[in-house]
C-alpha cells in the first residue's frame, strides 16, 4: 500500500475515502506539530463532529493555534470565538485586540473593527443602553425600533453577506432538516458562530438587549434578500413540537428603496414596511409554549427594487453551537 505523503490534504483525502482512524492520527500528528493547516482542519472536525466527536471548546483552542502558526483565517475565527463566547467565556477586550492585529494587514478586520468604532458598546461588548421600541400590534405583540441599526451597519451587512448568498431554505417539519421550499423564494445569506465577527456579535447582543433574552439565545444572524416578485408566504417561524422554541422573531429593514415587500401578519392583516434600520420585534408563542396562530406572517412580494433584512429568531433557553 502506497504511503501518502503527511499532509493536512493527504489527511483530509484518507477521510474521505473511509480510512477515518488513518485520517485522524495522520491529522494529530500535523497538528501536535504545529501544522497551521491541520490544526485549522482538525479545528473544523472538531465543530461539525463530522470525522472526530465534536469539541468546540477544542475547537476554539485549534484555532487560536492555527492563527499563531500562520493561518489568516484561524485567527479570524478564534476572534470571531472570543467575541461572542463561543466554546470558552467571552473576552471582548481580547477580540479586540487581536482584531486590532488582524486589522494592519486584513481589510476585513479593518472594516469590522472600524464599525465597531462608531457603535455605543459597554466593556463586554454589549449595548450602551437598552433600545425601546413601541407596541405596534397586540396580538401577537409586535414593537417597532426606529432606526435600530445605523445606516453604515445596515450598509456592512449588506455588503459581508453578498458573497454568501444561496437560495434560503426552511425546516422541514418531518425530518428536521434545512431544505429549499417555494414558501420562500428568496437568497439568504447566514452569519454562523465560524463567521460571525466582533461587529455582527455587537448587532447580535443589541438584539438580545432590545428583546430582553440572552444573547446566547439567539440563532445565527441571517440576512435576506428579495428581488422583483420574491416573497415569502404565510408561515409560522416557530415550529410545532420544538423542544427549545423559537419564541421571538426580530426583523431589521436594511434598505428601503424598493417596492411592495411588506410584512404582513395574515390573521389580522396588520401590515409594516419598515425604513432602512428600523426594527420589528414579535412574539411567536403563547403562553404555554405553543406556537401561536396568531402570529403567522409572511414578507409580501417586493414588486420593484431589491429588499434586505436582518433576521433573527430567538429561543425560549440557551442555544448551544453545533
Amino acid at each position: 500500500m502506497q504511503r501518502l505523503p503527511a499532509s493536512a490534504e493527504a489527511a483530509e483525502r484518507l477521510a474521505a475515502s473511509g480510512r477515518r482512524p488513518e485520517a485522524v492520527l495522520m491529522m494529530n500528528q500535523l497538528a501536535a506539530a504545529g501544522d497551521p493547516d491541520a490544526l485549522f482542519a482538525l479545528g473544523l472536525w472538531r465543530l461539525a463532529g463530522r470525522i472526530v466527536p465534536p469539541d468546540v471548546m477544542q475547537a476554539r483552542d485549534l484555532f487560536r493555534r492555527a492563527g499563531e502558526a500562520g493561518r489568516r483565517d484561524g485567527a479570524r475565527v478564534h476572534v470571531n470565538f472570543l467575541a461572542s463566547g463561543t466554546g470558552g467565556p467571552a473576552d471582548w477586550p481580547a477580540a479586540l485586540k487581536r482584531l486590532g492585529a488582524l486589522a494592519r494587514h486584513d481589510p476585513a478586520s479593518r472594516t469590522a473593527l472600524a464599525l465597531i468604532e462608531t457603535m455605543d458598546l459597554d466593556a463586554a461588548g454589549g449595548s450602551g443602553a437598552t433600545p425601546t421600541g413601541g407596541v405596534v400590534h397586540e396580538t401577537p405583540e409586535v414593537r417597532h425600533f426606529e432606526r435600530f441599526f445605523t445606516p453604515g451597519e445596515c450598509d456592512y451587512l449588506t455588503a459581508v453577506a453578498a458573497p454568501r448568498m444561496k437560495p434560503s431554505v426552511v425546516v422541514d417539519e418531518h425530518t428536521g432538516r434545512q431544505v429549499p421550499n417555494p414558501i420562500r423564494t428568496s437568497d439568504g445569506a447566514d452569519f454562523p458562530w465560524l463567521l460571525a465577527d466582533p461587529a455582527v456579535t455587537a448587532l447580535g447582543r443589541r438584539i438580545a438587549a432590545a428583546s430582553g433574552t440572552g444573547f446566547d439565545q439567539g440563532e445565527p444572524l441571517q440576512v435576506l434578500r428579495y428581488r422583483s416578485g420574491q416573497q415569502y408566504r404565510p408561515h409560522l417561524d416557530a415550529i410545532a413540537g420544538l423542544d427549545n422554541q423559537r419564541i421571538l422573531t426580530m426583523i431589521v429593514y436594511l434598505t428601503d428603496g424598493y417596492r411592495g415587500g411588506e410584512t404582513r401578519f395574515t390573521r389580522s392583516g396588520f401590515t409594516f414596511r419598515g425604513r432602512k434600520g428600523d426594527a420589528l420585534l414579535f412574539r411567536n408563542t403563547l403562553p404555554d409554549g405553543r406556537p401561536d396562530p396568531a402570529s403567522e406572517h409572511a414578507g409580501l412580494p417586493v414588486t420593484a427594487g431589491t429588499k434586505l433584512i436582518a433576521s433573527r429568531w430567538i429561543r425560549a433557553r440557551t442555544l448551544v453551537p453545533e
